[in-house]
């Protein structure tokens, strides 16, 4: 590893926040750019936090070694992320890279403290001229699992592992419902809650419940891990996943991958800080901006239901087919968004209900 990427692991807790900000500031040229990562899980070779990682990497690529990156993984959301995101600030990171939703508040308040720090967030609301989240459109690409989901399923019955409860899992899994019932309206499906990020245990009791219950198509909605792609495989149903793909884990039953690649955004991103005009902004970003995609879908789609899905996906790409336009009703039956009605960004990053045909209802 070069000396320009280092990459440091701790346990989650107190222990981890002591030992990050106990580590000494070296001394620098001017002419290198510090950048500080913090992800919620371990980098591994699949899931959330390796996607991050390849985006940097792309910077890392751009820069050389007028770049120095430090990473800090799996750090627990909370005050610890917190005093550990302020320790990479005091040794002189001027771009941090905060990928968590639970990250926010902390990471608000450091923009607010150094406005010569650029920071760029995952997920979340808030902004700040310094400060700049970023969210996928997951639901462009989950919708179209859910139409090959409904051309296999024997049971109509579909699943969803989930890590949080929070809009931006929330409107994945409606997408995925509404791309089943364009296909098929007798379909339902059930979802499991395990609150974390990275929990293989929980994961895999989540799924093999999920398979008792008859279903055979499943959903890693934001694992970072490939518990429930592998339990997938060895039950013999469908499963797909969020973010890089998981298809060494399930060569036979790998239903495909929704993808997210954050390396031009990333470096977008950087070069406005270096040139002094950090683009903060909130960003939504799609298919049609080259960041969300679908891959590895499996060969036994039946062709006629690829030839659908690929013509729907130009038609999402291109603004054509909305997904979330009306008429859109909830689990309780009422009348969510009229017919012909599109909702618009900020009604989606804030949807916090299930459409119909999705059993299972919200924590409260």
């Amino acid at each position: 590893m070069s000396d320009t990427l280092k990459r440091r692991s701790f346990l989650k807790g107190s222990l981890a926040a002591t030992t990050a900000l106990a580590l000494p500031m070296r001394a620098h040229a001017q002419d290198v750019l510090k950048m500080g990562v913090v992800l919620p899980s371990p980098v591994a070779d699949v899931g959330w936090s390796h996607t991050l990682m390849e985006g940097v990497n792309t910077v890392k690529e751009a820069y050389g070694d007028k770049l120095e990156v430090t990473v800090l993984e799996n750090i627990m959301e909370g005050p610890d992320a917190d005093r550990i995101a302020n320790g990479l600030v005091s040794e002189g990171n001027k771009v941090l890279l905060l990928g968590s939703f639970g990250y926010q508040n902390g990471g608000i308040q450091i923009a607010k403290r150094n406005r010569d720090v650029s920071i760029i967030h995952a997920s979340g609301f808030m902004v700040e001229p310094n400060f700049a989240p970023f969210t996928a459109k997951y639901w462009q690409g989950t919708y179209l699992m859910g139409m090959a989901a409904a051309s296999l399923t024997k049971t109509k019955k579909i699943g969803c592992v989930g890590a949080f409860a929070i809009p931006e899992l929330i409107t994945s899994i409606n997408a995925f419902m509404l791309g089943a019932l364009s296909v098929d309206p007798e379909i339902t499906m059930s979802v499991v809650w395990v609150n974390s990020w990275f929990d293989p245990a929980s994961e895999q009791e989540a799924a093999k419940a999920l398979i008792s219950q008859d279903v055979d198509i499943l959903f890693s909605n934001a694992q970072d891990t490939p518990s429930v792609i592998a339990v997938a495989e060895e039950a013999g149903v469908y499963a797909y996943n969020l973010n890089s793909s998981m298809k060494s884990y399930a060569p036979t039953k790998y239903l495909g991958v929704v993808g997210t690649d954050w390396g031009p955004h990333f470096k977008r991103l950087v070069d406005g800080h270096v040139a002094g005009n950090f683009p903060s902004a909130n960003y939504w970003l799609g298919m049609e901006d080259d960041v969300v995609f679908t891959a590895d879908w499996n060969p036994d789609i039946p062709a006629d239901m690829v030839a659908q899905i690929e013509a729907k996906q130009a038609e999402i790409a291109t603004g054509d087919f909305v997904v979330f336009k009306g008429p859109l009703t909830d689990q309780a039956g009422t009348e969510r968004v009229a017919d012909g009605v599109a909702m618009t960004d900020g009604e989606i990053i804030g949807m916090d209900w299930h459409v119909a045909g999705v059993t299972t209802p919200l924590p409260s």
